[in-house]
């Protein structure tokens, strides 16, 4: 069963500073488990039901520990309006990263990206098109925010994300030859452009886009053109949404 203390320490996983104090994240439902179990990461902890666990079997070393529970003791324990039969605490991971790691790859670069629900989204469109590497500004949201898990569904396992200075990220590329791309309203149409196979792909701020500092490091500015008709329609994109559309394009121009 899981007892009182245990309840409380899974519910305080909600936060930030309890994630970084722990250097755990919680993860939610049956299929993120036992993708959690088969990925690199250390499992801490595995709350399921006994059909749960019949079901699925772990071995001795899925994690730290194991503990049979109700529903009703998942429930009191989720964060979830519907939890389904377990849950995991896992720990969370550092990643090393250099300018050198980039310089054969393609790239997402986040800047100020600060809704969970956006950031969950971008790392499973990045899982889709094989990017590894997701860079986020420090300012950005938690990827290990509970409604980011929930989000990247299961992406977060497979795709490495950090926080680090764009700024400062930009201007080693620029050293290294490694091309970056940033979306802007008045930028070239992404259609037309020349895109290269490997680079960093900056999206901005949900409501303010890029911010001006580092806007001043990208040199290539590329925009998704409207296809509408009318002076009626949308002024632009969700950030995920306009992710998907970019990647995409610059994933075609490889084949």
């Amino acid at each position: 069963m899981l007892s009182k203390n245990k309840i409380k320490f899974i519910q305080s996983l909600s936060r930030k500073k309890n994630r970084e104090q722990e250097a755990v994240f919680l993860v939610e439902g049956n299929k993120l488990v036992a993708e959690a179990v088969a990925s690199r990461f250390s499992v801490k902890l595995i709350a399921g039901t006994a059909g749960f666990l019949v079901d699925n079997q772990f071995s001795a070393r899925a994690a730290d520990e194991v503990i049979e529970c109700s529903q009703d003791e998942l429930k009191k324990a989720s964060l979830l309006k519907s939890p389904q039969q377990a849950l995991a605490v896992v720990e969370i991971r550092t990643h090393q990263l250099t300018i050198a790691q980039l310089t054969d790859e393609f790239s997402l670069a986040l800047d100020f990206v600060q809704d969970p629900g956006n950031l969950g989204t971008i790392i499973r469109i990045a899982d889709w098109f094989g990017i590894k590497q997701v860079l986020c500004s420090e300012n950005s949201v938690d990827c290990y925010n509970p409604k980011v898990i929930q989000a990247s569904m299961g992406a977060i396992f497979r795709v490495q994300v950090h926080y680090l200075d764009l700024e400062k990220l930009a201007s080693e590329a620029h050293q290294s030859q490694l091309p970056v791309y940033g979306t802007f309203m008045d930028g070239e149409n992404i259609y037309s452009s020349n895109l290269s196979a490997h680079g960093i792909l900056v999206m901005g701020n949900e409501g303010n886009g890029i911010s001006p500092a580092l806007a001043d490091k990208i040199p290539h500015k590329i925009h998704i053109p409207s296809f509408a008709r009318d002076n009626g329609r949308s002024e632009s994109l969700n950030v995920a949404t306009a992710t998907a559309i970019c990647c995409s394009e610059f994933k075609r121009r490889i084949f």
